[in-house]
C-alpha cells in the first residue's frame, strides 16, 4: 500500500474533526469503527468492540445524542473535497429511514417504500431526507455526497428542495459551467424552476408522456384604442403523447452508445405549461409562465435482451443558456447512481441500522455517512485490494466502495487519527434507588392530505 499522496485524506480528516464540536472524539472514532468494520453494519453498539473506537459502548448513542457538528463548516469542507474532473452534474433524491414502530419519536411521516409494506401498503412511517450527490460519468457506483437535509412532513418538500440546491450553489465555484440538478418524476419541475429563477443553476426533471406544454403566443394584432380585452398567454398546444401536436423541433442530436444504439435526443425550446390559480399559485394574481426545454430522448434498444418495453424518456430543462442534449441523457441515466450510494449507506453502512429517537441524532448520523463515504472516495487510490477468493483483481480505479472498506483498516493505520484518547474515569453514582423514568411521549406519524 502507498503511503505517499494521502495528505488530501490526511487533510479532510483533520477538518472533519474540527466540525464536531462536542462529543468530537467519539462521533470521529464511531465513523472510524463504521469504516474498518469487518462486515455490514446491522448493530451500532456493535461498533463498540472494534478496535478503532477505544470508549465504552455507552458513548455511541451518547454521542449521538449529545453531539454536536458544524454543519455549514462540514458543507464548506466537502465542497472544498469535490473530485476533481468529475462534471457539474448533481443527482437529487429523497430516501426513506423507515421508523415504523418508534412512536415515541416525533416529526415521523408516511412516505412511498418500495420494500416494505404497511397494511398491505408500500407507505412505511418513518423520516424522509433528500440527499445531493455529484455524478462521474465513469462506468461505476461512486458517488461525491454533497449535502443532506431532513425534510419534516410539516414543510413543503418544494421549497425544502429550492433552498438546499441554492445553498449549495452559494458554495460552488463560479469559474467553471453552470451547475446541472437532475431530478426523477416525483419532483415538480415547473415550481422547482420557479423557485430557482434568480439561480446560477439548470434544472433538468422526468417528466410524464402525456403533460401538455404551449409555444409563446403569436404577436397580436394592433387593436384599435379603446378596445379591451387580455392580450393571449399560451400559444401552440403540444402534447407529448400527440405527435401531431408537435412543432417542427428546434434542435435534434443523433448519437450512438454502446448499450442503447443509436440515440436520437429531440429538443423544443421556450415551451411553457398552463398552470391555474390554485395550490402554489393561489397567493397570485396570475399564474407565472415558467419557460423551459421539452427533450424526448428515444434508444434503439435497451441494454438488457429480456427487455420487451421500450419507453420513450421525456424530460424538461430550465436555466440560463441552451441545453446541452448529449450532456442532458446521459447525466439522467446517470442519476441511476445514487440509488446505489443509498443501497450502500443503507446495506453496508448501516445508515438506517441505528434505534435512534429523535430526528437530530439521525441527522448526526446522517453527515457522518456522508464523512464515511467521502473517506472511502479520497482513500480509493491507497488502500490494499483485499478481495476474496472468487473475485476478480481489480486496479485501484476499478476498486469499489465495498472493496475500498476493506482495506480502510490498514490505511488507518498509518495515517492516524486526530481523535484524542479517552480519559478514564470512575462511573458514575447512576440513577437514585426508589426513582423511576415517567412515561414517554407518543408522537402519532404526521399524516399530510391532498
Amino acid at each position: 500500500m502507498a503511503q505517499r499522496g494521502t495528505n488530501e485524506l490526511v487533510d479532510f480528516r483533520r477538518e472533519l474533526y474540527a466540525c464536531f464540536t462536542r462529543w468530537g472524539d467519539a462521533l470521529f472514532e464511531l465513523a472510524d469503527a463504521a469504516l474498518c468494520a469487518s462486515g455490514p453494519i446491522s448493530s451500532v453498539p456493535a461498533l463498540s468492540l472494534e478496535g478503532e473506537f477505544t470508549r465504552s459502548h455507552g458513548s455511541l448513542y451518547k454521542a449521538l445524542a449529545k453531539g454536536r457538528i458544524d454543519e455549514d463548516r462540514l458543507r464548506r469542507l466537502l465542497v472544498a473535497n469535490a473530485p476533481k474532473g468529475w462534471p457539474f452534474v448533481f443527482a437529487v433524491d429523497a430516501s426513506t429511514w423507515d421508523r415504523c414502530d418508534a412512536e415515541c419519536s416525533p416529526e415521523r411521516g408516511f412516505y412511498y417504500s418500495a420494500s416494505k409494506h404497511s397494511a398491505g401498503q408500500p407507505i412505511v412511517a418513518g423520516w424522509s431526507f433528500q440527499w445531493i450527490n455529484q455524478l462521474s460519468f465513469t462506468p461505476d457506483s461512486w458517488t461525491q455526497p454533497m449535502d443532506a437535509r431532513r425534510i419534516s412532513p410539516k414543510e413543503d418538500a418544494t421549497d425544502v428542495t429550492v433552498d438546499q440546491v441554492r445553498r449549495l450553489v452559494a458554495l460552488l465555484p463560479t469559474d467553471r459551467e453552470v451547475p446541472l440538478f437532475v431530478f426523477d418524476a416525483g419532483y415538480d419541475p415547473i415550481a422547482v424552476t420557479d423557485g430557482l429563477g434568480d439561480t446560477r443553476a439548470q434544472v433538468l426533471c422526468r417528466i410524464r408522456d402525456d403533460r401538455v406544454f404551449y409555444a409563446d403566443p403569436p404577436a397580436p394584432p394592433k387593436r384599435p384604442k379603446g378596445t379591451g380585452g387580455r392580450p393571449p398567454r399560451h400559444g401552440r398546444r403540444m402534447k407529448c403523447s400527440e405527435k401531431r401536436s408537435w412543432a417542427k423541433p428546434s434542435e435534434r442530436l443523433v448519437t450512438s452508445d454502446p448499450r442503447y444504439g443509436t440515440v436520437t435526443v429531440t429538443a423544443w425550446h421556450g415551451l411553457h405549461p398552463k398552470l391555474a390559480g390554485r395550490g402554489r399559485w393561489a397567493s397570485e394574481d396570475a399564474p407565472p409562465i415558467v419557460k423551459g426545454s421539452v427533450i424526448r430522448v428515444e434508444v434503439e434498444h435497451l441494454p438488457k435482451p429480456t427487455a420487451r418495453t421500450k419507453k420513450t424518456l421525456w424530460l424538461f430543462w430550465s436555466g440560463p443558456g441552451v441545453p446541452d442534449l448529449n450532456l442532458c441523457w446521459r447525466a439522467y441515466l446517470r442519476r441511476f447512481d445514487i440509488e446505489h450510494a443509498f443501497r450502500f449507506a443503507k446495506n453496508t453502512l448501516g445508515w438506517t441500522s441505528p434505534s435512534l429517537c429523535t430526528p437530530a441524532q439521525a441527522e448526526r448520523w446522517t453527515w457522518l455517512v456522508v464523512a464515511m463515504l467521502t473517506q472511502l472516495r479520497l482513500g480509493r487510490d491507497h488502500v490494499d485490494d483485499i478481495r476474496l477468493p472468487w473475485e476478480r483483481p481489480r486496479e485501484p480505479h476499478q476498486l469499489t466502495p465495498t472493496r475500498v472498506r476493506r482495506g480502510f483498516r490498514r490505511l488507518r493505520a498509518v495515517i492516524g487519527t486526530p481523535a484524542s484518547p479517552p480519559k478514564f474515569t470512575k462511573a458514575g453514582p447512576g440513577r437514585p434507588k426508589g426513582t423511576r423514568r415517567p412515561p414517554r411521549t407518543r408522537y402519532p406519524a404526521v399524516k399530510k392530505t391532498a
